[in-house]
């Protein structure tokens, strides 16, 4: 799939494109529901004008998202059938597809193909209508009433309706039943109004609330479950091999051997999936995922991110499609704040007291030695964007440009030194071994890392590859010192900082042990409080400025070392057609996807 370029547009594309984006940015920013009427935000369908306004609203509206895709497969030239066998990169075994306790990236990028949310994302990062046909709003943007698809079952034939919105409310708001708990934070209700209509009554109106907290994928919240298969079955059955109303059904999963699903030949939409089955393999290392995709053991890659070593070796293959677009996410170093060397027991501080401490300042240190260029240049091969804060580039006006200049963590290896100096360890002399985790297949980036550090700071990095599903019960444990990991399927600002940067964010060390450890990774109580206001905040102006303030407050107080955003790079075999309707950034979904 290609795509143009502004360049590429004649004088007339041009005109146009810049007539629509001033079209769309447009309107009162406070206005409540962003400059938007109950018409332009109740559903089923949006027009061209309403998305591409609600795109500028949520602030991820550029010139880019707006460029035609060039022409390329044609979605009615189709043909039906199949068997479609994908490797999923970077993983030794898919632990659970349960939306509750799902945690991870290649898990929800399986999840999404066989359950339903009443909404999902597209391809321009705006919320439609899944399970619901259509949804008003009323004036105060704070009460949605939804209209569900009637006629809908499960794969194990029960039918859906408003009893498995309030089921799933209702699971999904116990804190120890679903990690995603806080998502529902701002939903003060959800009420049956009869069995094909739900209302659910907001706090306050919330920015997100179509694309983060309905959204079948990335929020997780609000994939809908079934309450039937989970009492039949067992939350530990249920999350080997869930049962949904999507695309696809689950025929098999064993742990460390993949998935396999069949087609729902009772989905809501009788066009869709084209595929007949899906086979997904995980594939821990980088060079047993390129032999087969290479030897036609697999057509289609999805998962963790490809090794970058592997993408250009992709692109010269004439039998591969690579599709490289904006990445919705951010990767980093975690630093462990409760290690001797390196601790850090309260960042309710202002920085300047900070500094005098010597634990933050090694942290500073390692943040400052990190020279991002010369990384994305030997472990990305030049892919990416250098990150110093949550926002990627893909959430448009929400990223702050200014960051790499503005940020404690601007590359400075001068200050670094003096700053290790200063906490006693000149030139890394007498600094301890550090163990940095990774996966299997980030080793070799990994070694890149430990290198500048080596080089910049004179200090030495142990690198200790370990399964995905043991690095994360450590990461959740506090059991590391350094930790390569970030986030991916960052759509909306609250992906980023409510997910990662909050005392309570369902990453920061979930099941560490309170006693010992007080916080996780992170803790910063004017961060808390303004990542909470942003999250309900209407006016985009206002919430645009309060997201920059806390990317700061978590890039100057060293939450991580923020590494990179990466791109999202797909890779199939030329056999797969994959329309540009299912492309949605950090997503693998098949059920438009066919092989000639």
């Amino acid at each position: 799939m290609s795509i143009k370029t502004l360049d590429g547009l004649t004088l007339i594309e041009r005109a146009e494109l810049e007539r629509e984006l001033a079209s769309a940015y447009d309107f009162d920013s406070k206005d409540p529901l962003f400059g938007l009427s109950k018409h332009d935000m109740s559903g089923p369908h949006m027009s061209r004008r309403s998305i591409l306004r609600l795109m500028a609203a949520a602030g991820t509206l550029t010139a880019t998202n707006m460029i035609p895709m060039a022409a390329g497969f044609n979605d009615s030239e189709a043909v039906s059938g199949g068997t479609l066998t994908c490797g999923w990169a970077g993983v030794g075994q898919i632990v659970t597809l349960d939306p509750a306790q799902i945690n991870q990236v290649v898990q929800f990028q399986i999840m999404s193909n066989v359950l339903s949310g009443l909404m999902h994302i597209n391809p321009d990062l705006v919320g439609e209508g899944d399970l619901a046909e259509s949804w008003e709003i009323d004036s105060s943007g704070t009460d949605y009433l939804f209209t569900l698809r009637s006629g809908v079952t499960f794969h194990n034939g029960d039918k859906f309706d408003a009893d498995d919105v309030l089921f799933t409310y209702n699971r999904s708001k116990d804190s120890t039943k679903s990690i995603h708990s806080r998502v529902l934070a701002n939903v003060n209700d959800v009420e049956k109004v009869n069995d094909l209509q739900v209302r659910f009554k907001l706090d306050k109106p919330q920015a997100s609330f179509l694309t983060k907290t309905l959204e079948r994928s990335s929020g997780r919240a609000m994939t809908i479950v079934c309450r039937g298969a989970l009492e039949s079955m067992g939350e530990s059955q249920y999350g080997l091999t869930p049962v949904g109303t999507g695309p696809f059904k689950i025929i098999e999963h064993q742990l460390g051997q993949g998935v396999e699903m069949d087609k729902f030949a009772d989905y809501y939409d009788p066009e869709r999936p084209k595929l007949d089955k899906v086979i997904i393999k995980p594939i821990s290392d980088a060079e047993p995922l390129a032999a087969a995709i290479e030897s036609g053991d697999i057509q289609l890659i999805g998962g963790n991110p490809i090794a970058a070593e592997l993408v250009d070796r992709f692109v010269a293959n004439p039998d591969l499609v690579v599709d490289e677009v904006a990445g919705p996410g951010f990767q980093s170093i975690w630093i462990n704040p409760w290690h001797e060397h390196m601790k850090v027991s309260d960042f309710n501080k202002p920085v300047s007291e900070l500094m005098k401490e010597k634990g933050f300042m090694v942290r500073l240190a390692f943040a400052k030695a990190m020279d991002r260029d010369r990384y994305l240049k030997q472990a990305q091969f030049g892919r990416g964007t250098p990150a110093h804060g949550t926002i990627n580039p893909a959430m448009g006006f929400y990223f702050d440009e200014t960051l790499a200049e503005t940020s404690n963590q601007k590359f400075d290896v001068t200050e670094a030194q003096r700053l290790m100096a200063a906490a006693g360890y000149p030139g890394g002399e007498g600094f301890p071994t550090l163990k940095l985790t990774t996966t299997p297949s980030g080793r070799r980036e990994a070694t890149v890392v430990a290198d500048i550090f080596k080089r910049n700071l004179g200090v030495k990095i142990q690198i200790e590859a370990k399964e995905w599903s043991v690095n994360v019960e450590e990461f959740d444990t506090m059991k590391w010192d350094l930790r390569r990991s970030g986030s991916g399927g960052d759509f909306d600002p609250d992906d980023g900082i409510v997910d990662w940067m909050q005392t309570e964010s369902k990453f920061n060390g979930r099941n560490r042990d309170k006693s010992i450890y007080p916080f996780g990774y992170f803790s910063d109580k004017e961060a808390d409080e303004l990542i909470a206001e942003q999250s309900t905040e209407a006016d985009l102006e206002k919430r645009r400025a309060l997201v920059r303030k806390v990317d700061k407050i978590t890039s100057d107080k060293v939450a991580s070392i923020f590494l990179f955003h990466p791109a999202n790079i797909l890779v199939h075999h030329i056999s797969v057609n994959f329309p540009k309707q299912s492309r949605i950034p950090g997503l693998v979904d098949l059920d438009r996807v066919t092989i000639s």
